[in-house]
């Protein structure tokens, strides 16, 4: 099952995609509140696709599935090309770090290119989206507390993330956390073995699959939950592999113009091009 936020004729909204037909939930609250009660939804959902005409995707605007996320937590090092390429030993504790709030950012929507750097990057992964509130997790219940899948871009400001230890402020720039275009349901897709590529202006720069994590989504799970409560619209990022612009000789930013597409098998792709920073205030 797909489940989107969209906006059309100037109306927010969440539906069901089954093909290139968006299915809209009458009634449904915010997306966070789906998910927490999806389980109450399951008989008005299933019904969905028969009663309803239904949107034509293409007349309609992909929105960040979740529109403000408690939390977007990231995890480091996770395949073991990248840590290759930035010339760094395998971990064996899990490297975590978050992305602010504010960094979440559409589907199909501008990546801004800030204007306190040129060192602006890409990293394609799979995005975790949590659905139940939860605290020590163990391995075999993890698939339990997970709601569905997206595609995620970890943007990343490299001068910024590496001006300290700390890795936050690098990672939490407006705009730098794209994901979508849908979250698919935990039911309808395996994690363990998902082809991840991203392209920039059509040119692929990376290529592999989640069946090389070093940490695998239960590992991620269990880990994180003897930390912090999880909660239902929670993201959480699981690694980028090999093929990033900073470690190229010399490193591809990306500039002004360029437009970065990052793609997941069984779950499909976001784009975005990179622009000027604007104010949004």
């Amino acid at each position: 099952m797909k489940v989107a936020r969209y906006s059309h004729k100037g109306k927010t909204g969440i539906g069901l995609v089954t093909g290139e037909t968006v299915h809209p939930i009458p009634d449904a609250p915010g997306m966070i509140a789906l998910i927490t009660d999806f389980a109450a939804w399951n008989d008005r959902i299933a019904g969905l696709v028969s009663a309803s005409g239904g949107i034509p995707l293409a007349e309609v605007k992909l929105l960040s599935p979740v529109e403000r996320p408690g939390k977007i937590m990231a995890i480091g090092l996770n395949y073991a090309d990248h840590a290759a390429e930035a010339a760094m030993e395998l971990p064996t504790e899990q490297l975590w770090f978050a992305k602010a709030a504010t960094a979440i950012n559409g589907p199909f929507d501008p990546i801004d290119l800030p204007k306190v750097s040129t060192a602006l990057d890409y990293e394609a992964e799979l995005v975790i989206v949590i659905g139940k509130r939860c605290r020590h997790v163990s391995r075999a219940d993890a698939a339990s507390v997970i709601f569905g899948y997206a595609v995620g871009n970890d943007v990343t400001v490299r001068d910024w993330q590496f001006k300290t230890s700390q890795f936050i402020l690098g990672k939490s720039f407006d705009t730098h956390a794209p994901v979508g275009p849908w979250i698919v349901t935990g039911d309808a897709i395996d994690p363990s073995s998902l082809e991840i590529s991203s392209y920039v202006n059509g040119e692929r720069r990376q290529h592999s699959n989640t069946k090389y994590f070093i940490f695998d989504c239960a590992a991620i799970i269990e880990h994180l939950s003897k930390v912090m409560t999880l909660e239902p619209g929670d993201l959480i990022f699981t690694g980028t592999p090999a093929g990033v612009g900073a470690v190229m000789k010399p490193p591809k930013w990306l500039v002004e113009g360029d437009i970065v597409k990052v793609e997941i098998a069984g779950i499909g792709a976001i784009e975005n091009r990179v622009a000027a920073e604007v104010s949004r205030l």
